[in-house]
């Protein structure tokens, strides 16, 4: 039995560096609008009832001290949208999303870069990881019938560190590569 296609998308290249190269691998660019064009315009170049399973990996930021390492999300979240407001307003906005075989972690997404620690906290409350892609990723693949896994290394603490992010991601791509070499 054949494993159905996968399709890795990353927001920067130097986040793939280490992906292995029988991967199909697109670059999405930074921030949730850029994530959900790339991603639709990729999955619609296959037919609705064979789109390849996306795996969105790339860095995150740690909103607690104790996160480290590598996690695969079981929900995601759009944290600079005002659901509730629009909600209240007789608008539907989804602000969250369940994944499927994660590890319980909640990783929160926004086009904010998230370098201030009241920010920091304040999301804190919600989620364990914050990056800029992953909503964007997984709603399109919603969207569009296409099986999703977010796949994040800790790559800053979402603070002062954030700004070092450029010198961590190779360390992180080799992790993302390597995990990817071992399940898929």
């Amino acid at each position: 039995m054949t494993q159905a296609p996968v399709l890795v998308v990353s927001a920067t290249a130097p986040e793939s560096a280490h992906v292995p190269s029988r991967f199909e691998v697109i670059h999405t660019g930074i921030g949730k609008v850029d994530a959900a064009i790339a991603v639709t315009e990729a999955l619609c170049r296959y037919p609705a009832g064979a789109r390849p399973t996306v795996v969105n990996i790339g860095t995150a930021g740690a909103l607690h001290g104790h996160h480290t390492g590598l996690y695969v999300p079981s929900e995601v979240l759009n944290h600079d949208l005002s659901a509730e407001v629009l909600r209240s307003l007789g608008y539907p906005a989804q602000e969250r999303i369940s994944l499927p075989d994660g590890d319980g972690s909640v990783l929160a997404t926004g086009d904010v870069f998230v370098s201030d620690p009241v920010l920091r906290d304040e999301l804190a409350r919600r989620a364990d990881l914050v990056d800029m892609e992953g909503f964007a990723v997984a709603a399109a693949c919603a969207r569009l019938g296409a099986p999703c896994r977010l796949v994040k290394h800790v790559s800053d603490r979402a603070d002062e560190s954030a700004m070092d992010w450029p010198t961590q991601i190779d360390a992180s791509a080799r992790v993302l590569g390597a995990w990817l070499a071992d399940h898929y």
